[in-house]
């Protein structure tokens, strides 16, 4: 395998360390994990049940960005100690990196939804 493209977090996980040997920064995309309940199964819960479940996702909404941090900073310290080696664009290089990422990104997601696809990207993409 010549690279890959993966969040920081669990390369360790999957045994990955063993063969990697660099990283590029800056880093780009992150993994998303959702909580999702099928509406019937939801709806078959009462109020307190419910409420729980609101309550401990908003507390996991609320946390996760400084958990990923933490976790995504542990395992670039971890790689460091296993010999793996950061590659770092910086200003305009990093700028174009990562241009070229979303890009890359956004053009699948154009290709599986081309009536959606663009409204998300003027959504979320940041004003310039």
């Amino acid at each position: 395998m010549d690279g890959y493209g993966w969040p920081t977090a669990g390369i360790f996980d999957l045994g990955w360390h063993e063969k990697t040997k660099y990283r590029v920064d800056p880093g780009f995309y992150t993994a998303e994990v959702s909580i999702l309940i099928n509406k019937t199964a939801w709806g078959k819960l009462d109020a307190a049940q419910r409420k729980v479940i609101t309550d401990a996702s908003a507390l996991i909404e609320a946390d996760s960005a400084a958990f990923e941090a933490a976790a995504n900073n542990a395992d670039i310290e971890r790689m460091q100690q296993v010999g793996i080696q950061a590659i770092e664009f910086k200003g305009a290089d990093a700028e174009t990196y990562l241009a070229k990422a979303y890009d890359a990104a956004w053009a699948g997601i154009i290709k599986q939804s081309p009536e959606h696809g663009p409204k998300l990207r003027e959504f979320f993409s940041k004003p310039k």
